[in-house]
């Protein structure tokens, strides 16, 4: 007998300013290649194109991008325009804006408040869009952000983006981004390794009605690297009871932070795909996140 197919659905849905997506997304990250951002080697471009494909028909309405993730022969924003366009009506791609790369793969300093319009501009080329559906602004904890996000203000008045988030933000700096324009949505490093530095962001989210994107949720401490092995007996027991992944246990903790909490899994092998879209099934019980919290 076939298994039964779980799809993206499962995990539920948020509002995302006027567009409603499912909890599960997918971060395309990953889709470039061994090494996200540097000359590794360079990802089976066939096999990326089919996991891209195959998280939409799994219910993935939520794509999260960047024009400076790319690697020596891949970019992910041209890999999801081949994969996908013309795009479902249901499908909303995120992108980033402030941070660059130069073609040699090299970071550049954090764009200029007058640069932003190029990056955006850049997005739009490589994903074949009129317009973006959300950008997300990633600056530095330090970062003075009002005038690079009225920038973003700007081009959203102006057709050329529908809803603006933040992303790498202090609670202060949520707060200037919300005096200059609407914030939808908040990216922010957050996982069962590394709770403390987001937590007050996560919590003025649910109470703002924000959606809270946490990246990193799987790969931890990994980080670009990726998810190491899960050295966590809690982990481990908590996946043994449910016949899961050490994975699939961290993305579920994620989502039940709270119902405006989102993720973003990356992944460019299909069953992986399968494994982080069926996580937003499982529901630990309180015992459970406990025993995790207590990791």
């Amino acid at each position: 007998m076939a298994s039964r197919t779980i799809t993206a659905a499962a995990a539920g849905s948020w509002q995302l300013g006027d567009l409603r997506v499912n909890r599960i997304g997918f971060g395309a990250m990953r889709l470039t290649g061994s090494s996200a951002f540097h000359l590794g080697a360079p990802s089976d471009r066939e096999r990326v194109l089919g996991v891209l494909r195959r998280a939409v028909e799994l219910g993935v309405n939520h794509i999260d991008t960047a024009a400076f993730y790319f690697s020596s022969l891949r970019s992910a924003n041209e890999l999801i325009g081949r994969a996908l366009a013309p795009y479902p009506d249901e499908l909303v791609i995120a992108t980033k804006v402030g941070p660059g790369r130069d073609p040699s793969g090299e970071w550049l300093p954090l764009a200029r408040p007058d640069q932003l319009r190029g990056q955006v501009e850049e997005n739009l080329r490589q994903l074949g869009r009129d317009h973006l559906d959300l950008v997300n602004l990633r600056v530095m904890p330090t970062t003075e952000l009002s005038e690079h996000f009225g920038a973003l203000a700007e081009l959203r008045t102006a057709g050329l983006i529908r809803h603006l988030g933040v992303s790498n933000v202090t609670s202060a700096q949520l707060a200037d981004a919300r005096a200059v324009a609407p914030v939808v949505c908040v990216q922010n490093l957050f996982g069962l390794d590394d709770r403390e530095r987001s937590a007050q962001v996560l919590r003025e989210c649910g109470e703002l009605g924000i959606a809270f994107v946490p990246f990193y949720s799987i790969a931890g401490k990994g980080r670009e690297v990726g998810a190491t092995a899960d050295s966590s007996a809690q982990i481990a027991a908590v996946a043994a009871a449910h016949g899961v992944s050490g994975a699939q246990v961290r993305l579920a903790w994620t989502l039940q932070q709270g119902p405006h909490v989102l993720a973003i899994p990356g992944t460019g092998d299909p069953d992986h795909l399968a494994e982080n879209v069926a996580a937003g099934e499982l529901r630990l019980t309180e015992e459970e996140v406990a025993l995790l919290n207590a990791a």
